[in-house]
C-alpha cells in the first residue's frame, strides 16, 4: 500500500517574474503529488535531497469524505440577508432558522444561487456547475429543480429565486 502526500514547494526561480502568474510581491507555489511506499518517512526522504516541503497527509481510503482538505480551516456558514442560510460544512440549508429538506442537487443548486446573490446564472452554467460536465440533459432539468426549490422555500421566499427570461436564474434576498 502506498501513501499519497500533496507537497507544496516554492515555484521555480527560473521563471521570469513578468511571466509568473502570481501577483507582484506574492510567493507562488507549485503542488506535487508524491506516492511513497507505506512506512517511508517523507521528511527524511526529502531532507536527503535538501528539500523542505510543506506536507499535507491525505485521509485514509476508508475515511469518510468531508469535502474539505484535512488541514484547511472549515468554511464559515454563508448567511446572507433574506433568511436563507447555507452551511456547506454540514450540507444544510436553513430558512428563518428552519432546516430545509433538500436533495443533494437541490442543496447544491440553492448554495450556488445564494452564494452569488444578484448574479444571473445561465442554465448551462448551472448544469455544468451543479450536475457536472458529464451530465446529459438540458436546461429543463434546471427548471424542474428550481420549481421544487421554490415550493420548498414557501410563499414568503419563493420569489427570491428570480427567472431571467431566456437566460437563467438569480437569487435576490427577500428584504425583511
Amino acid at each position: 500500500m502506498t501513501t499519497a502526500l500533496p507537497v507544496s514547494a516554492p515555484a521555480a526561480p527560473s521563471v521570469p517574474r513578468h511571466l509568473h502568474p502570481v501577483s507582484e510581491g506574492a510567493r507562488g507555489f507549485v503542488g506535487y503529488l508524491v506516492l511513497l511506499p507505506e512506512g517511508t518517512d517523507p521528511t527524511e526522504l526529502f531532507a536527503r535531497h535538501g528539500i523542505r516541503p510543506q506536507l499535507q497527509a491525505l485521509p485514509a481510503a476508508d475515511a469518510p469524505y468531508t469535502g474539505t482538505p484535512p488541514s484547511s480551516p472549515s468554511p464559515s456558514p454563508f448567511s446572507p440577508r433574506g433568511g436563507v442560510r447555507i452551511d456547506s460544512e454540514r450540507h444544510v440549508a436553513e430558512l428563518d432558522g428552519r432546516e430545509l429538506d433538500l436533495t443533494y442537487l437541490e442543496f447544491e443548486l440553492l448554495a450556488q444561487l445564494v452564494g452569488h446573490p444578484q448574479r444571473v446564472h445561465s442554465r448551462e452554467y448551472l448544469v455544468s456547475r451543479v450536475w457536472g460536465y458529464g451530465h446529459v440533459g438540458d436546461g429543463r432539468t434546471v427548471d424542474v429543480h428550481i420549481a421544487r426549490l421554490r415550493r420548498k422555500l414557501g410563499e414568503a421566499h419563493r420569489r427570491s429565486i428570480v427567472t431571467v427570461r431566456r437566460v437563467g436564474y438569480k437569487y435576490v434576498p427577500v428584504e425583511d
